[in-house]
């Protein structure tokens, strides 16, 4: 099993990922079609479920994107669940401290590095066979999500964990966590600080710093700053902009 998505880190290339809000096959094997280099299904403020995620994975499976899942929580049994359904990796939310990030790792990681238990139904037909859990340790990522003010005050002991590929930044909870109005795309030099303090630490411990964004053009900008896997909005909202922006062409306006 290799992950391609590492390897494309390895070779120095930044990750355009995409996220996967629909419970639907068809619009996740639309999205798997257009170029992104991996794909997230969100289980936490997706309207997604574990069903609908392993059809999302099954329809995005002919195209060349890794599949990578938000799970809900930090909780042993999701986590380990959607490793067995074929996640090549998770971003796990609200993780503030260096217990919870190996917490998380020991929950996704199997024996002697972790407690996941051993069946991964799906997985092993995709991702190695008999082979698979030779090589599920190091080829699953994994990156806990830094949105907090408490997880950047303890971002050194936490990036500093065994067993995490990265970070990813969810930037309206950053913000709300620092009383400041919730958004993707911010222009603040305090938010930029931040980035940078993220980025630095990242590149310290061999790791990757991943953002959300709002925007494929704040995407790019991401990866100016030193990001290396960058999400351009969701699905739904890219639906939705697509469809006003095709409204308002009809009206002349």
């Amino acid at each position: 099993m290799a992950n391609k998505l590492k390897e494309l880190w390895a070779s120095g290339g930044c990750a355009v990922n995409a996220w996967i809000s629909m419970p639907s096959a068809f619009s996740a094997e639309v999205m798997a079609s257009c170029g992104f280099d991996s794909a997230t299904v969100d289980l936490q403020h997706g309207v997604q479920d574990y069903l609908s995620m392993v059809a999302c994975f099954q329809a995005m499976a002919a195209h060349p994107v890794t599949p990578l899942v938000r799970v809900p929580w930090r909780e042993a049994g999701i986590v380990g669940k959607v490793l067995d359904a074929g996640a090549m990796g998770l971003i796990c939310p609200m993780v503030n401290s260096r217990a919870e990030a190996e917490e998380l790792v020991r929950f996704a990681k199997y024996p002697p590095m972790g407690t996941r238990s051993n069946g991964p139904i799906r997985a092993a037909m995709y991702h190695g066979g008999p082979a698979y859990q030779k090589s599920a340790n190091e080829e699953t990522l994994l990156l806990p999500m830094i949105e907090t003010r408490e997880a950047v005050e303890h971002l050194d002991e936490i990036l500093s964990v065994p067993g995490l590929a990265g970070c990813y930044i969810g930037p309206s909870d950053l913000a709300f966590s620092y009383g400041k109005t919730p958004r993707f795309d911010h222009e603040e030099t305090f938010f930029f600080d931040i980035y940078a303090k993220i980025i630095a630490t990242c590149r310290k411990y061999g790791l990757y710093a991943g953002i959300h964004c709002g925007s494929g053009a704040y995407a790019h900008r991401a990866f100016e700053m030193g990001f290396r896997l960058a999400t351009t909005n969701n699905d739904v909202n890219l639906m939705a902009q697509a469809a006003r922006a095709a409204v308002k062409d009809a009206r002349g306006s």
